[in-house]
């Protein structure tokens, strides 16, 4: 054991998550320290290595605890090896690698080392014991190594050699690597490549990509695809793939894969899933294949990465011979059972034996002996090897993770043995010699984990492994044989065990090889320059890389400047007022904003402005904005004289309460008649700025009018010729006002009496009056929002709502404006006069799921939502999106009711009916039946009809007349009625009821396929198969030629077990039905011939 420590100890979980081993430890901690795996963080191209010999002569009579090797320097640092001659609280020798200068190094420091302790044999050297570790020395952990490192009995036994002369001797093996520190590393810098960021678990996606981007052939011809410079990145697969292959080749740091993933239609939640990354490759292969179509680089995916194979079947007693050529993009290969790359290849075109129960029906030949196989025609350029590393345990009825030793050689011939992989029709010529490119790398089990890929982008000896946005050098070791899988041993080494090796299981290891083949290695590994990149993509992004530079500088230059966003004249509120806003006075992220330094004065920055705006600087005035408590906000006073000497950012400081970046101004402006600017009027603690809105019921508009100062003592009446003068009234329109006052969480506004004074109605600087003509109460009832209270109330809530049909939930129907306060029957009275529906009540409704952007799966029940509001909320969401659908009844009457969609088969030979017959919820299956029966034609009028469930092709169950139909469901099981033949009324004691379900064995299908109408069969006691094929064949009504093809066959659980003609049927079946029957069937085997039918739909 490898910690000096009162007692042996455990080391800790590996980072794996394999189980516990002895590792190597500090020596002064009682608390495991976790063992630091830094093979995966090195670059292997810096590294010092060094032996250091120590010779420790009387060393059976050292009295100190503890001794020290003098100091040795290796890679600039200094170490020294400490040993416990008499073990370290334990029975054995125990032994470190210490940092000697520990003390007098600076604060955090750290350094890393891969390292060998050994006691050295002086009689055989064989049998000298060596052990090594790697650890990341640092202040809290300056040594390491091994508490229990040989038993003290056999270290000093004069004859085991390793005391002579009482003597020891010591070897200390130490390699020295530079660490990485991945805060400042520079994967551009150090490798001459950029990796791609993660978003979230892309990992298997970036490996990936980075493979396809290291085929050059393939990277220039994504760049050669026809793309405009109207495309949208997001909306173009081809456009994005050519940015983010343009960004790793010319980027100097990561890449980001979110316009790629968008253009994938994925969101957000989409790329925190894994994906299978054999499908990725398969989809996004094909959407480049038909992309390329008509363009210069039609045919690139398959000139790179298409193959042929050829399956075949061949009588051995008969001239009969099938073959179908296929062809393929990748290979899946069995790495369960096989030790390499080449015995998956023996494995592939492994020959099949059909002989015994299992013989070939040929055509014209009856059943024949025949093997079967496949051989490849050709292999393509790029060959893209998957290893099934994933499979499903059927025992254990789960996914599980293959992490068997499985070897990949760096070159791969697939000539070997005379072409033995070949098909007769393989051209010869062609040398199908490999070399390996990349491997790419699951680390981690079944439930997760995380990808990378190592890769040697030239074909050189040097490889790179790609790690989400880390790119390193690596070794050939590194790359290959570290990536095979399989187990590694430890010596176990704890007094009282045998000395035995430990094992545990790599769980890193190669799930994906792609191969280039020598001859075309020149023409795939070629050289990409700006000339393959169409002009208008380097323009778009070389301009991305121009903002993206100039937002880094803006930002890195922020705590220099202050944003003022100044409201300029009325001209701000005009446009605004009314169109896009109708509370309050401004959008502030709407208008002119400047970007200031923090050490101009205020007056400099009115220059600034008077240039601007055209404004000279006496004739501005500047106003600071309050947010109130009622959530509002408005101008609350001017700037003092004193605050405009101030610099910009000592007046932001002392105008915001709150820390904000930004300084937001009012600026007040008078005109005179012909637009020139007026002096301002002076402005006393008696005058009061009001803003004013006029709103017309008629035209249901609202827009600003002007602003004024008023006198606090004043009446409200004195202002109203003005407010008719701004209005266009005549003088003696009678007008109303109100004052705007909130409008969160709900909308406040009241009417201001005309005989009271400003300061009595609480009127202060900045607030908001609306006014409009005088309604009488024959004119109220001609307008929908007569006043101003009830167009704000009607403005709050208002919503757009997009109503889409349910049975075609992707299109959008029609739109309705709608307020969030209607009712349930408010809403489906808007929807049925929108539809020229007469009935309301016919009208369900069902909300959208603003996470799959589907209908939910259940409809609204009548009246259940209060408002509008209630129905658009989901989970904390807001929709606007709701589906219909129109009943041929109310739905409040259908809410009683129970729709089965029934399935009626009345012999085999005939298509099969679907009825809808709908029920009360408290009915039976006896009264569905019973209502079935006057919509079908019975073969007799005295038929009895059972109710049967359907899943896929097999009987799971027969209802009970008497159970309720409310919680059965039609919606993933099919219902199928048919009519209970005569034979089964009558069972016979030892008669039997048996399931006979119609099967077919695909050549790449390991399981039975079932197809066509299951149905019961009633078999007999002592009755041969060669009886029951009789019954059978007339049930179905198949001809004589067409029923001698079929075979039989007992199934259970999947295992076919082939029937004779003199078997007794009933010894196959238990006598009494048990659950889990439809597992235990009579198949019939024969092809699929019949044509994939719709059932004919029966709605009355």
């Amino acid at each position: 054991m490898l910690v000096p420590h009162s007692e042996p100890m455990q080391g800790r979980i590996a980072l794996d998550g394999t189980q516990p081993v002895d590792a190597p430890q500090h020596m002064e901690v009682d608390v495991q320290a976790e063992v630091v795996s830094t093979t995966e963080n090195q670059v292997d191209n810096e590294v010092q290595a060094s032996r250091f010999t120590w010779a420790i002569e009387n060393f059976s009579r050292q009295n100190g605890k503890k001794l020290y090797s003098d100091v040795f320097v290796v890679g600039g640092y200094k170490w020294r090896v400490l040993v416990f001659p008499k073990g370290n609280n334990v029975e054995h020798l125990s032994m470190y690698l210490d940092v000697a200068d520990f003390a007098t190094l600076p604060y955090n420091w750290s350094r890393y080392a891969h390292f060998s302790l050994a006691v050295v044999n002086q009689m055989h050297s064989k049998l000298t014991v060596r052990k090594d570790a790697q650890h990341q020395f640092h202040g809290r952990e300056s040594d390491w190594g091994f508490t229990s490192f040989m038993p003290l009995g056999e270290l000093y036994d004069p004859n085991k050699g390793y005391l002579v002369n009482d003597t020891c001797i010591i070897e200390a093996d130490v390699v020295v690597r530079k660490m990485i520190d991945y805060y400042s590393y520079d994967s551009k810098k150090e490798t001459g490549y950029v990796g791609l960021k993660n978003q979230g678990a892309t990992c298997y996606m970036n490996s990936l990509l980075q493979t396809l981007y290291h085929l050059p052939y393939f990277r220039k011809a994504v760049y050669h695809m026809p793309t405009t410079e109207n495309d949208m990145p997001s909306g173009s697969i081809p456009l994005a793939l050519q940015g983010l292959f343009y960004k790793l080749q010319y980027n100097e740091t990561s890449v980001a894969t979110k316009e790629l993933t968008k253009s994938f239609g994925w969101d957000t939640y989409d790329s925190f899933m894994q994906h299978d990354v054999q499908e990725l490759n398969r989809v996004l292969c094909e959407k480049l294949e038909d992309k390329m179509k008509g363009t210069v680089v039609e045919g690139t995916i398959q000139k790179l990465f298409e193959g042929h194979h050829m399956n075949y079947l061949e009588c051995i007693n008969v001239d009969f011979k099938s073959t179908r050529k296929e062809s393929f993009y990748d290979l899946q290969l069995d790495v369960k059972g096989c030790q390499d790359v080449y015995a998956s290849f023996d494995k592939y075109v492994e020959v099949e034996q059909l002989e015994g129960d299992n013989k070939y029906q040929a055509e014209g030949h009856g059943l024949q002996d025949a093997r079967k196989g496949v051989l490849f025609i050709d292999f393509p350029p790029v060959l893209e090897l998957q290893l099934k590393r994933f499979e499903y345990d059927f025992a254990r009825d789960t996914m599980v993770k293959i992490n068997d030793r499985y070897e990949f050689p760096l070159e791969l011939d697939l000539d070997r043995d005379g072409g033995k992989y070949l098909s007769p029709d393989a051209d010869k010529s062609v040398r199908n010699l490999y070399t390996l490119h990349s491997v790419l790398v699951h680390s981690g089990g079944i439930s997760g984990g995380h990808y990378y890929a190592f890769i040697r982008p030239t074909l050189s000896d040097q490889w790179f492994k790609f790690d989400d946005e880390r790119v390193t050098k690596e070794d050939l070791k590194r790359a290959s044989e570290e990536q095979f899988g399989g187990e590694e041993e430890l010596p176990q080494t704890n007094p009282g065990y045998n000395n035995t090796p430990f094992k545990f299981t790599k769980y890193s290891n190669a799930y994906m090889l792609v191969y280039i083949r020598e001859s075309d290695k020149e023409k795939i590994i070629c050289d990409v320059n700006e000339k393959d990149i169409a002009e208008h993509l380097r323009i778009r992004l070389k301009k991305e890389k121009e903002v993206k530079e100039n937002k880094k500088r803006y930002k890195a230059e922020a705590h220099l400047y202050t944003i003022i966003k100044v409201v300029a004249r009325d001209v701000d509120l005009l446009q605004q007022i009314g169109k896009d806003l109708y509370f309050d006075l401004i959008d502030h992220e709407k208008v002119h904003s400047f970007r200031v330094q923090k050490q101009m004065t205020f007056n400099r920055f009115k220059e600034d402005v008077a240039k601007e705006f055209g404004i000279p600087v006496q004739f501005q005035r500047y106003w600071l904005w309050a947010k109130r408590q009622n959530q509002t906000y408005r101008p609350n006073r001017p700037l003092t004289l004193h605050e405009e000497t101030l610099t910009v950012g000592q007046l932001r400081e002392a105008s915001n309460k709150v820390h904000n970046a930004e300084l937001k101004l009012f600026l007040e402006i008078e005109f005179g008649p012909d637009l020139n600017p007026l002096p301002l009027p002076e402005k006393t603690k008696d005058d009061i700025l009001l803003f004013f809105k006029l709103y017309d019921p008629e035209k249901l508009e609202l827009r600003f009018v002007g602003r004024s100062y008023v006198k606090s003592l004043s009446k409200v009446i004195e202002i109203l010729p003005k407010l008719k003068e701004m209005a266009g009234f005549s003088p003696d329109e009678e007008i109303q006002l109100y004052e705007e006052i909130k409008f969160e969480p709900n909308v406040r506004c009241e009417r201001l009496e005309k005989s009271a004074s400003f300061k009595s109605c609480q009127i202060e600087d900045g607030d908001i009056i609306c006014f409009e003509k005088l309604q009488h109460t024959h004119d109220v009832e001609k307008y929908t929002y007569p006043n101003v209270p009830s167009f704000f109330e009607y403005v709050k809530n208002r919503q757009i709502v997009h109503f889409r049909s349910l049975d075609r939930p992707k299109e959008e129907d029609f739109c309705l404006e709608l307020s969030k306060l209607y009712t349930y029957d408010d809403i489906v009275e808007n929807v049925a006069h929108k539809l020229g529906l007469d009935d309301p009540s016919k009208i369900r409704l069902t909300t959208h799921n603003c996470y799959s952007q589907q209908p939910k799966p259940h409809p609204l029940k009548y009246r259940v939502a209060d408002h509008l509001l209630d129905m658009l909320v989901h989970h904390n969401q807001m929709s606007d999106i709701l589906y219909y659908e129109v009943l041929d009844i109310p739905l409040p009457q259908l809410q009683g009711l129970k729709t089965l969609k029934i399935v009626y088969l009345r012999t085999p030979k005939e298509e099969p009916v679907i009825h809808n017959i709908r029920l009360p919820k408290q009915s039976t299956v006896g009264d569905v039946l019973d209502e079935l029966k006057k919509k079908v034609e019975l073969s007799h009028p005295d038929a009895e009809l059972r109710l049967i469930e359907v899943f896929f092709h097999k009987i799971y169950k027969i209802f009970q007349l008497s159970e309720k139909i409310e919680n059965i469901n039609d919606q993933y099981w099919t219902l199928r009625a048919e009519e209970i033949p005569e034979e089964e009324k009558n069972l016979g004691p030892e008669d039997r009821l048996i399931h006979v379900y119609h099967f077919n064995k695909d050549i790449n299908q390991m399981q039975p396929q079932n197809f066509g109408d299951p149905f019961y069969l009633v078999i007999h006691e002592g009755e041969t198969l060669a009886d029951v094929k009789t019954r059978i064949q007339k049930k179905l009504h198949v001809s004589d030629d067409e029923f001698s093809k079929w075979k039989l066959a007992f199934l259970s659980n999947g295992r076919v077990e082939y029937l004779q003609d003199t078997d007794i049927i009933s010894s196959c079946f238990q006598k009494k039905e048990v659950y889990g029957a439809w597992e235990h069937y009579l198949g019939l085997e024969h092809s699929d011939t019949s044509p994939k039918r719709a059932f004919t739909a029966n709605q009355n």
